[in-house]
């Protein structure tokens, strides 16, 4: 895979990923991190991805999570394409590529992403390490419900989990992934026992 265009790169550190810093912190630069590094990777297993693009559409999916989460994946799609700078970097079919995957990175959706670039960054998007996905969960919370006491915050949490990566879990993947695989089986293991669970999350946030 080529390099990443230098000047868009500078761009996107001095004047995008910045804009994380008001998301909560399950959804921060940390994050925004991990994914875009997942998204490089996995890209190797598709034919004609442009890094360019990857990493564009990994830096944009979430900037809009602090203005509605239940809507975030349009809204961040849309500043992407409001963005006049991008028009200096993309075409109008590679912005409309950009923009599709972004409202495609959303576990909940019901249909597939449209394209592969959406597959990756759909992929890239779900967590592989447990303590660093209950931690974002326990930050979400914090900040979206903060009026709930511990033992509402770990049924929240324990819900939350099974919803999305339990057996029937609404998160969906597309990529070969191992280390997603492994957390997926480690995940169902604590969501069989609420009690473990409890502890489980009590230990990670330092309860």
């Amino acid at each position: 895979m080529s390099a990443i265009n230098p000047d868009l790169q500078k761009y996107i550190e001095t004047e995008i990923l910045p804009q994380y810093a008001k998301n909560d912190g399950g959804h921060s630069f940390v994050h925004i991190s991990y994914v875009t590094e997942r998204c490089l990777r996995f890209a190797e297993q598709f034919k004609n991805i442009d890094p360019n693009i990857i990493y564009t559409v990994a830096a944009f999916h979430d900037i809009a999570h602090h203005i509605d989460k239940k809507n975030h994946e349009k809204l961040s799609a849309d500043c992407f394409y409001k963005n006049e700078v991008m028009k200096n970097f993309f075409s109008q079919n590679e912005r409309l590529l950009i923009k599709e995957a972004i409202e495609d990175h959303r576990a909940s959706l019901d249909t597939a992403p449209r394209s592969d670039y959406g597959k990756i960054i759909s992929s890239a998007d779900r967590s592989t390490d447990a303590d660093e996905f209950l931690r974002r969960t326990h930050a979400y919370t914090l900040k979206h419900f903060p009026d709930c006491n511990e033992q509402e915050m770990i049924n929240r949490a324990y819900d939350h989990t099974c919803d999305k990566y339990g057996n029937s879990g609404y998160a969906k993947h597309y990529v070969r992934d191992e280390e997603y695989e492994n957390f997926r089986e480690y995940i169902n293991l604590l969501l069989a026992d609420k009690e473990i669970f409890a502890k489980k999350y009590r230990e990670v946030n330092n309860f």
